[in-house]
Parts: structure tokens; sequence; C-alpha cells
């Protein structure tokens, strides 16, 4: 994975493809383009056969410009970086930064690709991908692109942790309509990672985002109860209403078709013989229960 960073210090988790795949996706766009290139070739040489030698040659170097060098720059900037093998093969042209590549850096590439993949037949573009760390040939270096992978393999979800069952019920009167799915988004995320990050780290994001969440919902931070498991009874709340307004019975009427039928007749009443009072037998006496001491207050204080 390449640890590219922006300009707001945000590090791009991108895949930076590799001499197989790219060479794999080298060759379909190749096969494309010199399909194309030989059918546009014969119609010339038909169209132009009442022309001189040298007016021939010209349209011959014109049309080898035009589709194996200008077809592959048109394509990359209408397709911001997907060409037809890129595409097959899951791969994009981006630049340095993650973003999308625009028609100078497609020139570039073009310009280098007719050295590199034509006149070389390929020898210099794997060697350079070989050596670079990042998969990249000379054309990539010179026009500060890099191609990357967009089909990688899904992670498995983890689900939330459960809350202490002493918070059980507690937050049921809590208002969630003002906290934005971003920040749920954000505490789900940080719960099914709090176990792979520092502790240090782990509890001064969880002070965080228990104050973020605080804040949303009106409501004053509990007394006693650590970020951590604050923010994990707060969101099993919320999949526990959600589940139950997913779940909940809707009450379905009559359709405009339905016609009631007639009144059942009322018959006899039975007459039920009066059950003799059993008086229950006396309880056993119950042991006094030692009172539950209440968790200390913390509050959401960072640590130390």
């Amino acid at each position: 994975m390449s640890d590219l960073v922006t300009g707001d210090a945000v590090v791009l988790g991108l895949r930076p493809a590799r001499l197989p795949s790219r060479g794999l996706a080298i060759l379909l766009d190749l096969a494309v383009y010199v399909t194309g290139y030989v059918l546009i070739s014969v119609g010339l040489t038909m169209a132009t056969a009442s022309l001189d030698d040298a007016a021939q040659a010209a349209v011959a170097v014109a049309g080898f410009l035009l589709f194996l060098v200008g077809v592959p720059i048109a394509v990359e900037t209408l397709s911001h970086g997907r060409s037809l093998g890129k595409l097959a093969c899951g791969l994009r042209v981006v630049r340095d930064d993650g973003g999308p590549i625009r028609f100078r850096h497609a020139l570039v590439r073009g310009a280098m690709g007719v050295v590199e993949l034509i006149l070389t037949f390929g020898s210099i573009a794997c060697i350079a991908s070989l050596a670079s760390a990042r998969g990249r040939r000379l054309g990539d270096v010179f026009a500060g692109t890099l191609v990357v992978r967009e089909r990688v393999p899904g992670t498995r979800v983890m689900p939330v942790p459960p809350p202490p069952p002493w918070l059980a019920g507690r937050f049921t009167g809590l208002d969630l309509s003002a906290v934005p799915d971003g920040l749920w988004l954000a505490i789900r995320q940080y719960l099914t990672r709090m176990n792979q990050l520092d502790p240090q780290v782990s509890a001064t994001m969880a002070v965080r985002l228990a104050d973020d969440l605080v804040a949303r919902t009106g409501a004053p931070p509990p007394a006693g109860v650590p970020a951590a498991a604050f923010l994990m009874a707060v969101v099993h709340e919320r999949q526990s209403r959600d589940a139950a307004r997913a779940f909940r019975p809707s009450a379905v009427g009559p359709g405009p078709g339905f016609a009631p039928g007639p009144a059942p007749v009322p018959g006899p009443v039975p007459v039920v013989a009066p059950v003799p009072y059993v008086a229950p037998a006396p309880a056993a006496p119950v042991p006094p229960v030692a009172p539950v001491e209440a968790p200390r207050a913390g509050g959401f204080a960072p640590p130390a």
C-alpha cells in the first residue's frame, strides 16, 4: 500500500499496480489500437492511391501518430485514466497526490510510451517498473502519475463490542435525532478498531468522540461512565431503535373490496361452576441482599 500524503496531511491508502497487471492492460490497449490502426490504414491506402509517394507517406505517418499516440492520450484524458485495458484489469492512472489526471499528464505518458512501449517493445518500461518501488515506468515518473488498483479485496466488517451489563437500558430516553451519520460512522470505526490502537491514543479518541456525541444530544455527560463504554451503549441503543422500527408490525386495514359478512347469531351463554378459592402457601423468607456499589465517577477527562 502506498503512503501518499495530500496537502491536507491525509494519508491515502492506494495500492500501486505491479508489472503483471499493467502489462496485461497495455497488451489489451495495444491490441485495440493496432486493430483500429490497421483498419484505418487500409482505408487510407485505398483512398490515397491516386496520390504520389510523398503524400502517401505523410498520410501514413499522420495516421500512425493519430492512432498510436493521439488516441491513447485522448482516451486517458476523457476517461480520467481508465483506458479499455485498465478498465478490464481494474486499474486507474492518478496523480501523485491521488487526484485525477489531466491532458498534460496523459500527453507526457503518451509521448514517453512511444519510446518505452512501441520502439523498444516494452523493454524499457518493464525494467523501469521492476526497479521502481511503486511499479512506475518512465512516463509515470516524468508525468508525476501512478497506476493504482481500484478492485481491492473487501475486508470483514467487525461488530461493535457490547456495552457493560450495568449500562443496559440507561440511555433509552436519549434524543439521537441530531447526531449526523458521519459521527455515527466515526464512532463505529473507532469501536471496531479500539483494541488495535495504542491505549493512550484510544482513550483520547474515545473522549473526543464522546464529547461530540454529548454536544449533539444536548444531554449532560453521565457521571461514572467511561467514554468508550458510553459510546458502546449509545451505539447499541441506536441499533435497538432501528431494529424495533424495522420489525414493527404495521396496521393493515381491510381492502377496498372487503364486504363484512353476516353478524353471528348469539347463542345461550354457558354456565361455569364456581371454583373454590385455595389460599397460597406461605413463601419462604428471602435473605437480605448486600447493596451493589455504584461505579465511581470519572467523567470524560482525557488521560494524563
